[in-house]
């Protein structure tokens, strides 16, 4: 794919799509297809009951409110005299843990939250 859209980088939403895509692919694999084919509400479940663990997020869990517990990340972008490779192109300023960076449960009022 890089070959044919050399300058078309993955971004924040590609590697969204990919993680939650991930977790959904490993919640029916752990339910097993008939039982996910049966139930929605019974894969979401299951996505909620086993953490999270994708190359983009690393580990993680969804809580009952379905909000995803990761860690957020304050990245700066790099000049380019300081890139080393084509893909080099942040460096990490700061980390706040998952438990800081996310609000509470039931903070919004959702009753999922509940």
């Amino acid at each position: 794919m890089v070959a044919r859209t050399p300058q078309n980088w993955p971004n924040m939403l590609h590697a969204s799509a990919y993680a939650v895509t991930l977790h959904y692919l490993k919640a029916v694999a752990a339910l097993g297809m008939a039982r996910a084919k049966a139930s929605g509400r019974g894969v979401v479940a299951q996505m909620k009951a086993m953490p999270t663990d994708d190359d983009a997020f690393g580990a993680g869990a969804i809580r009952a409110d379905g909000r995803g517990l990761f860690p957020a990340y304050l990245f700066e972008v790099k000049p380019l005299a300081a890139r080393q490779q084509p893909w080099d192109l942040y460096t990490l300023r700061a980390e706040t843990p998952a438990a800081q960076a996310v609000h509470p449960l039931g903070f919004d009022g959702c009753p999922l939250g509940r």
